[in-house]
């Protein structure tokens, strides 16, 4: 049986809930309701009216409140919803695509980068409650997405500046900028 627990994140608004057990191969953001399509967990968490995001890590689930609403009210039930949709059986994801997963088609620097996004990077940011997702990498620029905790942190700015382009930069001596979109 799967017990869950929750932790405050550098995001005021955003909670992580952690499970004792993984609970997804794979992790997705939900910014709004339309798109939950492929999560009947995240789905059942946008019934209430006061979620604004929601994103699925491998052993956790970020939300994201509305400010008018008070996570002391809110953190202990939904501990209790989260472990009841996952120790019943019910899917968290449907047939979901990594979006960091290699392709045939990327060049070989592009498939070292998501190497290091997916096996230094995003443990960290998974820690506060997060995820990044490789976008692009054209004209020595990477692109990323910050993803659940780390999507609107007033720290996020200076993770994806000082940790995550360093490091890259580290990694990658061509790479001139990390950026944000």
């Amino acid at each position: 049986m799967k017990q869950v627990t929750f932790e405050t994140t550098p995001n005021p608004s955003t909670m992580k809930f952690i499970f004792s057990e993984p609970i997804s191969e794979q992790s997705c953001e939900f910014p709004n309701v339309e798109s939950t399509d492929k999560s009947p967990l995240a789905a059942k968490i946008f019934g209430f009216p006061w979620v604004s995001a929601v994103f699925l890590g491998e052993n956790f689930v970020s939300i994201t409140k509305q400010d008018w609403v008070d996570w002391s009210v809110l953190a202990q039930p939904l501990c209790g919803l989260l472990a009841e949709h996952v120790n019943s059986g019910q899917p968290v994801l449907l047939n979901l695509v990594a979006a960091n997963s290699e392709s045939d088609s990327d060049s070989p620097i592009v498939k070292q980068i998501k190497r290091v996004l997916q096996n230094e990077i995003k443990p960290v940011v998974a820690l506060d409650g997060g995820d990044i997702a490789f976008v692009k990498y054209e004209n020595q620029v990477l692109s990323l997405k910050m993803l659940g905790a780390c999507s609107g942190c007033p720290s996020s700015t200076a993770t994806l500046k000082e940790g995550i382009e360093v490091r890259m930069k580290q990694a990658f001596p061509e790479i001139q900028e990390v950026i944000s979109v």
